[in-house]
Order: structure tokens, then sequence, then C-alpha cells
């Protein structure tokens, strides 16, 4: 099943930005670990995972029509985290930087009229949506506890928790 190459290339490139957000992900579960709190550094590490799975479902949609995947260059993550926000801060603001992309892939895929790839951009629209929403509360929270222990560590046993 043909693809139209500009769409190709921009699924190409989204699937290295995937790997990029899985690296930056392991990136700020290191950080979270060397502060102590194991909880954040367990939800960070699923989001490790998380992104490898879209990876995953980028590439299989590329095999899927006859084209191979070409992962492209990844720079290592560069993040500075001193605290707790600051690393949820930089996971919004990759977040964000996906979801224009995913919006990008949108505009592409409706210029070159590839129906076949909508449900699988339809699918992203709405997991980033979710995945802001999700990184921008917890910041929110981390904001609200400032810089009290106890509140910092409730929300990391919270987030320790997750499923």
């Amino acid at each position: 099943m043909m693809i139209n190459d500009k769409l190709a290339n921009a699924l190409n490139d989204q699937v290295t930005a995937e790997i990029h957000a899985s690296l930056l992900y392991l990136q700020l579960s290191y950080a979270l670990d060397d502060l102590g709190l194991v909880g954040m550094r367990d939800w960070m590490r699923a989001q490790h995972e998380e992104e490898l799975e879209h990876a995953e479902a980028f590439s299989q949609h590329l095999l899927d029509r006859d084209i191979t995947p070409q992962i492209k260059a990844i720079e290592s993550p560069q993040v500075s985290v001193k605290t707790a926000e600051d690393a949820f801060a930089a996971a919004l603001e990759h977040e964000r930087k996906v979801s224009a992309m995913i919006r990008n892939l949108e505009n592409i895929r409706e210029e070159v009229r590839d129906l076949d790839s909508r449900p699988l951009l339809d699918q992203f629209l709405a997991e980033q949506i979710e995945e802001e929403s999700t990184v921008s509360e917890i910041l929110d929270r981390l904001k609200i506890a400032g810089e009290s222990g106890s509140g910092i560590l409730h929300i990391d046993a919270e987030l320790g928790d997750r499923k």
C-alpha cells in the first residue's frame, strides 16, 4: 500500500522523536532517582516505556505500508533537574513539542489526502491531549506543594502507584 513520500518522511521523523522522548523520560527518571523520589522515578520509567510503544506504533504503520522505518540521529537529552518541579516542567515542555509534531503530521496527512493514516493520527491526537493534561496536573500539584517535603513525598508515593 503506497504512501506519499512527504508523509512517510514525517512519520519517520515521528519515530525518531518518540525514541528521543523515551530517552528524555529515562534521563528524567535518573534525575528523580538521584533526588530520592522513587515513585516519580518509576512514573518516568513507565513514560519511557510508553514512548517506545509509540515509536513502535508509528514504525508498524510504515512497515504495513511497505516502508522501512529509518531512525535518524538522536541527540542525548539535555535537562537540568534540581527538583521534581524541574523534571515535570521539562516533561511538559517536551509533550507540547510532540503535540505540535502530531498536529503537523495530521496537516500533512490532510494535504496529501491519506485516509489510511487517519486512525493512527486520531489516536495520537487524543493521546497527546491526555499526556499534556496529566503532566500539567502533576506540575500544578508540585507547585502547590512548594518546598513542603511531606507534600512532595505524598505526590511521589501516589505516582509510584501508577499501573
